[in-house]
């Protein structure tokens, strides 16, 4: 997502040229969970402090972002953005951008974990 090529490879994203991150597309039922709660936990679950980099993975395709669908959404994820940023010493860079078309990754990159047990993985809560 945030790209500008169509169905872009794992290996056009990692160039740095199509402008996509990696991210998960989350779909909730808004009276179950709350959008505020997902940014809270987004935010918790990785270091937005670090430009275009998670752990060892760096490139734009990493870069900390959220993707908003409409105004609403937008205005929430700047509110929580600023009430999170005294949790961290440095100063929080992900990025809010308008919502593009997303496309799955292929298959091998599914389950990548489960496929790569050897595999890392840099999400961890970072406060409680």
């Amino acid at each position: 997502m945030g790209g500008k090529s169509k169905n872009p490879s794992y290996q056009d994203v990692c160039t740095g040229k199509t402008g996509h991150a990696e991210v998960l597309h989350l779909e909730y039922k808004g009276d179950k969970l709350k959008y505020r709660d997902l940014l809270l936990f987004f935010f918790k679950m990785h270091d937005p402090t670090t430009l275009n980099r998670q752990g060892n993975d760096r490139g734009t395709q990493y870069r900390s972002v959220v993707f908003y669908y409409d105004e609403e959404q937008k205005k929430e994820a700047e509110k929580v953005k600023a009430e999170i940023q005294s949790k961290f010493s440095n100063p929080v860079v992900t990025t809010l951008e308008p919502a593009t078309e997303f496309y799955d990754a292929e298959e091998y990159h599914q389950n990548y974990l489960e496929k790569n047990p050897g595999g890392y993985c840099n999400h961890k809560l970072n406060w409680h």
